[in-house]
């Protein structure tokens, strides 16, 4: 079911032309700010794969992508619903050494997202991926992976001030880390994101880490993919939203499966006709480099740090009529 909230009193800070401007902004700023951070080369990516390649990222497994046949190859392609595993693939192709890595633009289309205030069935998003050795498949590194890009993040922010004075959006690079089950034990009586709202209203920037392994109550956080992401290793980066008054994802990233943790993961997931893909070969015959990647929402930072009450005013896409209804009686603008 599709929902809207309209904070009370909200009025957009910037008009039309100043929205787009600062857009343009945040996302060149940010980018180059993040590459040099983390050692990273832009590269093109696809829009869609093969349906039979097995490099779409299924989500959390219930999500239908968007499919069609190609004639002139004989085939069927998916639109991307990231490139998790195809990033992956890539640093191999291209051969990036350990410590390299890249970036890349990732365009998506989840046809099966409810929409509210921050989720839109159109995805865009910074995808990376980084070389690693077996001893950074550890915590601490992905801490100190995490820790750089809240910096390339709120370094970011402060220099959005400079060029737009009257955003004041104050972000924290102070970055409090929990694990999933932590968080459960901490508020034991709530669902995955009334927790995640509860430690984040408190500390303001986190990482919730562990996702997709089941807790001690046998329920999961929230759902991961068993092929691309460690569930020892993996989180997700969140900043308290002061206009929404929630906690704001802004990345899902993680250090990957070995051969050992894809093995685990299909098998506790369920998906072992997997091992039979091209992609899932390589992997399980150690063929793939060692690396960590996620990605990073451009729309999510751009209304975070604009103020912004909703996504649609800051990328454009389709509504409800309800949405677009409450969004044109408040004076919100929808691109």
């Amino acid at each position: 079911m599709n929902k809207i909230y309209i904070p009370e009193g909200y009025t957009p800070v910037l008009d039309a032309y100043d929205t787009q401007r600062a857009i343009a902004y945040i996302k060149k700023t940010f980018q180059d700010e993040f590459a040099e951070a983390l050692n990273l080369k832009r590269v093109s990516a696809p829009l869609f794969v093969t349906s039979r390649s097995g490099l779409n990222d299924n989500l959390s497994g219930i999500e239908r992508p968007v499919s069609f046949d190609v004639p002139a190859v004989g085939t069927e392609v998916q639109v991307v619903h990231s490139l998790a595993k195809w990033k992956r693939l890539a640093l191999k192709r291209y051969g990036f050494g350990v410590g390299g890595g890249l970036y890349t633009d990732m365009n998506a289309i989840r046809r099966d997202e409810e929409l509210d205030n921050v989720h839109s069935i159109y995805v865009d998003q910074w995808d990376w991926e980084k070389v690693i050795t077996k001893e950074n498949r550890n915590l601490d590194y992905l801490k100190l992976i995490v820790r750089a890009i809240v910096r390339a993040i709120c370094d970011t922010n402060n220099r959005l001030h400079v060029r737009f004075p009257q955003l004041r959006v104050e972000l924290s690079d102070e970055v409090a880390f929990v694990t999933t089950q932590e968080l459960e034990d901490m508020y034991p009586d709530m669902t995955g994101s009334e927790r995640e709202n509860a430690f984040l209203k408190e500390h303001r920037t986190a990482c919730i880490m562990q996702i997709g392994k089941t807790l001690k109550s046998g329920t999961k956080h929230d759902g991961r993919a068993p092929d691309y992401d460690d569930w020892e290793l993996n989180c997700d980066i969140f900043f308290w939203d002061d206009v929404l008054g929630r906690a704001l994802e802004l990345s899902s990233m993680g250090i990957r499966v070995d051969a050992e943790a894809l093995d685990r993961q299909l098998t506790l997931a369920g998906c072992d006709d997997r091992r039979e893909l091209p992609f899932h070969k390589m992997l399980l015959n150690d063929e793939l480099p060692l690396t960590i990647g996620g990605g990073i929402g451009q729309s999510r930072m751009c209304m975070l740090m604009m103020g912004c009450a909703h996504i649609g005013e800051v990328q454009s896409s389709v509504w409800d009529k309800d949405t677009i209804e409450a969004c044109e009686e408040a004076g919100i603008r929808l691109l």
